[in-house]
């Protein structure tokens, strides 16, 4: 209670709201060539530290609370209290997702803010490691990761990426462990599968579903994505058709990847074991005329244990996919904290996805983490987010989520 009532007076007693506004010029003021424009930043300077003086003389942990009221409002402050109240520790590594999480077509012009890429150059000058966990090739990670963050934070020994879901794992400065393949462990038989599935996904494909969709992912994380606007009616019936068509698919590869079973009940067999996993995809395949006869139970044991290694999933007007679930964001989050060395883990997880769900579920269940997603993310994320921590935050707004984890560590401090 006592550290309530303390942070209580800090917001009541101090101009919050002017300091962070203060520390947010001082941060974020662009680099320019004027000295009437230097000189208005170094009053700015000068005015932000004279009122954090104020703070610093005003409580016996006044250098803590000076930095809180100036990167954080009360909510995020109070929220952070609770959660070291709940956790009583600090975070310790940072899993961020980029795309809708970090960054959001509908909100940021699909750029990382830049008050969210100077708060991760706190982390890390705080000495927290970042973990990047993306679908996207390790090429274009990289790329965008550097320019937002600079070369010398991405190469200094503290961030890892994990690529193309879990394919591979990138961690720049770890000599003969820099970069890891996962894929490398997968044996002959899923490999099989994944080639042949995409070998045909799109040659094969009917006509209008070949126009209406395109590829993405990598060898062992085959994605079709709508040629319409995330959201709508034509992609929502495009993906669903999708899907269908997905689902079939994989079944006949993964019926003539094992020996002594009949090719032309993989269908059927796929249907019915993807139906019983997963009620979204039952939903999908009975609205499309293409619900299951059999039930998974009546799935040859020999293909019922390839499909336990295959993952198939449906984001509603947006992608239908299947992966390898050996090669996973989880998977490739361990494998990365094990390279940045962090051996007791409780990281941040941020994701709006179902691959980030995962992730928040590994955390959850190892006592390793917090979740945090956006207000648009997949029901299913929200879901877990709201039962666990309440960490839901804006489109585009992953700097306050990123607050609330800064404050966390100043308490954790005291």
């Amino acid at each position: 209670m006592e550290q309530y009532d303390l942070l209580y007076r800090l917001y009541e007693d101090s101009e919050a709201e002017t300091l962070r506004e203060l520390q947010n010029f001082v941060d974020l003021f662009p680099p320019v060539d004027s000295r009437i424009a230097l000189d208005y930043w170094q009053d700015a300077s000068d005015e932000l530290e004279a009122r954090k003086d104020e703070i610093r003389s005003s409580f016996a942990a006044g250098k803590t609370y000076a930095e809180i009221a100036a990167r954080a409002t009360r909510d995020q402050t109070f929220t952070a209290l609770d959660l070291h109240s709940k956790y009583g520790r600090a975070v310790n590594a940072l899993v961020l997702d980029v795309d809708e999480t970090l960054r959001s077509a509908g909100r940021t012009d699909n750029e990382i803010p830049r008050d969210t890429l100077h708060l991760l150059t706190e982390f890390h000058e705080a000495g927290v490691p970042i973990v990047i966990c993306t679908g996207q090739t390790l090429e274009n990670v990289k790329g965008f990761t550097i320019q937002g963050l600079g070369n010398e934070l991405v190469h200094s020994g503290t961030v890892s990426i994990v690529y193309e879901a879990g394919t591979g794992v990138f961690t720049p400065g770890h000599g003969s462990t820099t970069k890891q393949l996962l894929y490398e462990e997968l044996d002959e038989a899923v490999r099989e599968v994944f080639s042949e599935v995409r070998s045909r996904v799109l040659p094969q494909a009917p006509d209008d579903l070949r126009e209406s969709v395109h590829l993405q992912g990598n060898e062992f994380n085959i994605t079709l994505k709508p040629n319409f606007d995330i959201g709508s009616d034509p992609a929502a019936e495009v993906i669903d058709r999708g899907l269908v068509y997905l689902v079939d698919l994989l079944g006949g590869a993964v019926a003539a990847a094992v020996e002594g079973v009949d090719v032309d009940d993989g269908e059927e067999w796929s249907r019915a074991y993807y139906a019983a996993a997963d009620p979204e995809v039952a939903d999908v395949l009975a609205a499309e005329g293409a619900a299951p006869e059999s039930e998974a139970d009546d799935v040859p044991d020999e293909v019922s244990a390839l499909f336990d290694r295959i993952d198939v999933a449906y984001y509603h007007a947006d992608a239908a996919e299947i992966g390898s679930l050996e090669l996973n964001k989880p998977n490739g989050v361990r494998a990365a904290l094990d390279v940045l060395d962090v051996t007791d883990p409780f990281v941040l997880v941020m994701g709006d996805s179902k691959s980030d769900l995962r992730v928040m579920e590994w955390a959850d269940e190892a006592d390793a983490g917090i979740a945090a997603a956006p207000e648009h993310a997949s029901e299913d994320v929200l879901a877990h987010v709201r039962d666990t921590d309440e960490l839901v935050y804006d489109r585009g707004d992953a700097a306050s989520m990123l607050r609330i984890a800064y404050v966390l560590n100043l308490l954790d401090e005291r």
